[in-house]
C-alpha cells in the first residue's frame, strides 16, 4: 500500500521535532486536509502514556486509537533498540507496518514523526533513515537555531542524500528559546545557505499549543513529489 504524506526527523533530539510536527498538524487541520498522525515508538514513555504521541493526535484533532498512533512504547528515554532491549524485548517493526497501513488507509495524508535523528537506530540493522524509506515517505528535518546547527543540518541533508531519501525541506524551531547575538549570526549563515529549502520557522515561546504555521510550502512540496 503506497502512503502518502511525510517523516519529521531531527538533526538531534530535543530539537523540537513534536512541536513542528504538531503546529504543522494543526496548520493542515485548519486546512481543512484529512491529516492522521503517527509517533510509530515513543521512548522515555511515563506510566500516562506516549506525551508526544498523544499531543499529535491531539493537534491532528483525530480519535485513531494510540494504539495505532504509537503502536510501540518503552520506558527508557534513549534510542528504541536500546530502550527494548533495556525491557528484554524487541521492536516490533510488523506493528509499526500494520498500524501505518490502517491510519494511511483512514486518512488522505500521514504525518509521521520519527525518533531522535535520521541514523538513529529503530530496529536491529534499521535506522529512522530506513524507516522512513520502508514507509515510501519524505522527510521534513527539523533543526535548531542553536550554535552547532550548520555542521547538524548539513550533515543530516547529506546523509539524506546519500540514502537517497528526498527532502520536502526544513523547519527551523526555536526551542530554546531567544537567541544570543552569537546564536543569530550563526543562524542568518544557515538561512543564506539553506536558502529555499526552509519551509517552516517556528518562534520562540513559552506555549507551543499556540504555534501557528503556514502550511503552504510543505503542502506544495508534497504535491510535487506525489
Amino acid at each position: 500500500m503506497r502512503i502518502r504524506g511525510l517523516f519529521v526527523t531531527g538533526t538531534d533530539t530535543g530539537v523540537g521535532k513534536t512541536a513542528v510536527a504538531c503546529a504543522l498538524a494543526r496548520a493542515l487541520r485548519a486546512r481543512g486536509v484529512d491529516l492522521g498522525v503517527m509517533k510509530p515508538m515513543e521512548t522515555g514513555v511515563p506510566p500516562e502514556g506516549p506525551e508526544d504521541a498523544r499531543a499529535l493526535r491531539d493537534a491532528a484533532g483525530v480519535d485513531d486509537p494510540l494504539d495505532d498512533v504509537c503502536p510501540l512504547r518503552f520506558e527508557l528515554p534513549a534510542a528504541p533498540t536500546v530502550a527494548a532491549r533495556a525491557e528484554g524485548r524487541e521492536v516490533n517493526l510488523a506493528l509499526v507496518r500494520a498500524a501505518a497501513e490502517r491510519l494511511a488507509s483512514r486518512h488522505e495524508l500521514l504525518l509521521v514523526e520519527g525518533a531522535g535523528g535520521l541514523l538513529v537506530p529503530a530496529a536491529p540493522g534499521l535506522t529512522m533513515a530506513g524507516l522512513a524509506s520502508e514507509l515510501g515517505l519524505p522527510l521534513l528535518v527539523v533543526a535548531r537555531t542553536r550554535l552547532g546547527t550548520i555542521n547538524h543540518t548539513l550533515l543530516t541533508l547529506l546523509a539524506a542524500e546519500h540514502l537517497g531519501l528526498p527532502v520536502l525541506g526544513v523547519a527551523l524551531s526555536h526551542a530554546d528559546g531567544p537567541l544570543s547575538p552569537a546564536d543569530a549570526a550563526n543562524l542568518e549563515a544557515l538561512r543564506a545557505e539553506l536558502g529555499d529549502r526552509v519551509v517552516l520557522e517556528l518562534p520562540p515561546t513559552a506555549d507551543p499549543g499556540r504555534l501557528a504555521v503556514d502550511p503552504a510550502p510543505v503542502l506544495d512540496r508534497l504535491e510535487a513529489v506525489a
